[in-house]
């Protein structure tokens, strides 16, 4: 196999920027997993096209990744190719159309900074997250109210088999936390979003910092986390839950439920996916025995993980 060159249509591609067995830890905001078979770490468009094409020339199967937020990858890793999108970053603001369009790998933070600065209204609620564009896009990421659905005018996509697409967000199929993306095996290259421009950025910047203080007052920043680990069963929330079942502090291993806000697990040091994944089944099982409701993780797992 050989992961330097790659001939598809006649061109050679340089792969040089292709790992074999990479760790996966430093990559996730758990600090947890496994190892990689193979990490692409792209920084251009071609370099996008070049890794899907190795892969499927490879017959290996295609995991993607960004942030590392919002994901349990397992002590096993994950087999054939792992794409990160977190290098390939930028954004372009349309001052004549109040569009603005971001970059996979741009932090969703950064963004919302950017658009703070100029005066556009939109991103306010996306300044905690710790994700990426791409990320926000498969995931459709919200908070205080918003949601990258609001907002997304289209999505570019590198599909597997058809090359780039562009799908309206009726063709996303937005729902809660989810769109028609998850698990589909497609890319997001860059999205576009319709923001509101023409305020006075230090009240937009004001009310953006706002926000960031909340979520830091509210949730715990100090260890490694995955962001919230439970879907929001309405009209309840899943942290009210989880704390009305005795469950703040509880602790498997080195993984612990956050004192501050207990829709959270925190990597107090040293923890394995194992452990933080055991622990996710023990408060659904808790919450389950005292409402007969079962908590709907939004956290995504991949690998494989023992059977409990």
């Amino acid at each position: 196999m050989n992961h330097t060159l790659l001939m598809t249509n006649g061109q050679t591609h340089n792969l040089s920027w292709l790992k074999p067995q990479v760790s996966l830890r430093k990559l996730t905001t758990f600090r947890v997993g496994g190892t990689a078979q193979w990490l692409a770490t792209p920084r251009t468009q071609e370099q996008f096209v070049s890794a899907l094409a190795w892969a499927k020339a490879e017959a290996l199967p295609i995991t993607l990744l960004g942030a590392g937020s919002n994901l349990l990858i397992s002590d096993r890793g994950l087999p054939g190719l792992v794409v990160c999108s977190r290098h390939w970053r930028g954004c372009r603001f349309e001052d004549h159309t109040g569009r603005v369009t971001a970059a996979a790998g741009e932090p969703l933070p950064t963004l919302a900074w950017k658009a703070a600065k100029r005066g556009w209204r939109g991103l306010e609620w996306a300044v905690g997250i710790p994700g990426t564009v791409g990320g926000a896009v498969v995931m459709n990421a919200g908070a205080h109210g918003g949601c990258a659905a609001d907002l997304l005018v289209s999505a570019t996509v590198l599909h597997p088999n058809q090359g780039l697409v562009r799908l309206t967000p009726e063709e996303l199929a937005f729902q809660y936390r989810t769109s028609a993306l998850q698990g589909a095996g497609q890319l997001v290259l860059e999205a576009q979003f319709q923001l509101r421009p023409g305020y006075d950025p230090e009240a937009v910047s004001a009310d953006t910092l706002a926000g960031l203080n909340q979520r830091r007052a509210t949730q715990p920043y100090d260890l490694p986390s995955c962001g919230s680990v439970f879907r929001n069963p309405y009209p309840h929330t899943a942290g009210s839950l989880i704390e009305q079942a005795g469950l703040k502090g509880y602790r498997i291993g080195n993984a612990q439920v956050a004192d501050r806000h207990a829709n959270f697990i925190l990597n107090c040091g040293g923890a394995t996916a194992t452990d933080i994944y055991r622990l996710i089944h023990h408060i659904q099982g808790e919450v389950a025995d005292r409402w007969s409701l079962w908590l709907q993780p939004e956290v995504k797992f991949l690998g494989e993980f023992p059977a409990l």
